[in-house]
């Protein structure tokens, strides 16, 4: 049995992967008039009077929704909301499992930017913090800063963020094991949807010497017009000699491939093409742009993919749980720009100078203790603005 057969089996089997359990225990009339009618009536009350205890008196304190609208699910691509709630209730137990937070899945039948964001708007009192999953660039874009406009609690993207930041904390241990500088390397990469622009725009942040973007259409470059608007303003801050071509032709002395597209678009020529110690990030799901062994075989000194099933996994579930953990501990209003720095030298730091090899650049996807060293760090930078 393959895994996909196992997993439609299992699915089948648990009937769904989350439920709802009671904290309150209900044995008594009095337990009764103390978790609902009349007792209840009090804490409605207190929050009535002060919106700010809804944190105390309910789980919003610890509770995230994760919302999609279904457009781009894994690699299927469109399939609706509903067929996207698999996706939602795994993501929400991972939630629980790494970071201890309670999250709830909603799909929402609609692929207007406005109604979505209206609707959020009007259920996010129910919650903490908001984590979109699975939208459409560049809608999510639109999506993701309106809602940061009208909501005074975390908006997370984790395509693109919580991928951003795992590859940051992956390139970080990568470079400085290959002897470079993040400052002087150059970083190619191939597919510029929400995950891709988000990962070039972190990269920067980070202070990577170039950065060339390679989309269906080749080199993103300051010569073409672009109706996408951000690929428009990609074209402005990358790719500083401006050069145009195929990925074959940008690849050719790059230090760093990151691939977040289709599977076998990356050639053995091209990674030989590549700088002397080459670092490629396939990360394309299931099947990535170049296989890990290819990679190898083909002189890359460090490969990391998506997959569980070779080292260096860059998953995103070693950023989002930790993310959330450290935002609703210190209620922050937003997940800023340094908090994402924070988390991502969290992970990097969690590979000490000892353990650090080609095949070790990133945490298991599997520890458990990423996720209290992200919200510390994520928590400390929220507490210093």
């Amino acid at each position: 049995m393959d895994i996909k057969e196992l997993a439609l089996q299992k699915h089948y089997e648990w009937g769904g992967k989350i439920e709802v359990i009671s904290r309150a225990p209900i044995e008594t009339r009095e337990d009764l008039s103390t978790a609902y009618t009349p007792g209840v009536a009090q804490p409605c009350l207190e929050i009535a009077a002060n919106p700010e205890l809804s944190y105390k008196l309910t789980r919003r304190s610890n509770l995230v929704a994760v919302i999609t609208d279904g457009t781009a699910v894994l690699g299927l691509g469109d399939i609706g909301g509903l067929a996207g709630m698999p996706v939602m209730e795994g993501k929400c137990c991972l939630f629980k499992e790494f970071g201890g937070v309670d999250a709830f899945p909603i799909c929402i039948k609609s692929k207007d930017p406005d109604e979505i964001v209206r609707t959020i708007e009007l259920i996010s009192d129910s919650f903490g913090g908001i984590n979109l999953e699975d939208i459409s660039a560049p809608r999510c874009f639109e999506i993701e800063a309106k809602l940061k406009e009208k909501l005074d609690i975390p908006v997370f993207h984790d395509d693109q963020h919580g991928t951003a930041i795992v590859v940051g904390a992956a390139m970080m241990n990568a470079v400085k094991l290959a002897g470079k500088k993040l400052s002087e390397i150059t970083v190619v990469i191939n597919g510029a949807g929400s995950a891709g622009i988000a990962i070039g725009k972190f990269l920067l942040k980070l202070g990577i010497g170039n950065l060339i973007m390679v989309d269906i259409g080749g080199i993103i470059n300051r010569d073409e017009h672009y109706d996408n608007p951000a690929h428009a303003e990609m074209a402005k801050i990358t790719n500083k000699d401006n050069l145009k071509g195929s990925l074959a032709d940008a690849l050719r002395g790059a230090d760093v491939f990151v691939g977040v597209s289709k599977p076998n678009l990356v050639t053995s020529e091209m990674v030989k093409s590549m700088a002397e110690k080459s670092i490629l990030f396939p990360m394309a799901n299931p099947n990535p742009e170049i296989t890990y062994e290819l990679a190898k075989e083909s002189g890359a000194f460090i490969v990391g993919t998506g997959r569980s099933d070779y080292p260096n996994q860059i998953n995103n579930v070693l950023v989002f749980p930790g993310i959330f953990k450290g935002a609703l501990s210190c209620r922050a209003k937003a997940i800023t720009e340094e908090m994402k720095l924070a988390a991502a030298h969290a992970i990097a730091n969690l590979v000490t100078e000892d353990k650090l090899s080609v095949e070790y650049i990133i945490p298991s996807a599997l520890d458990k203790s990423v996720a209290e060293a992200v919200a510390n760090a994520v928590a400390e930078e929220w507490k210093k603005s």
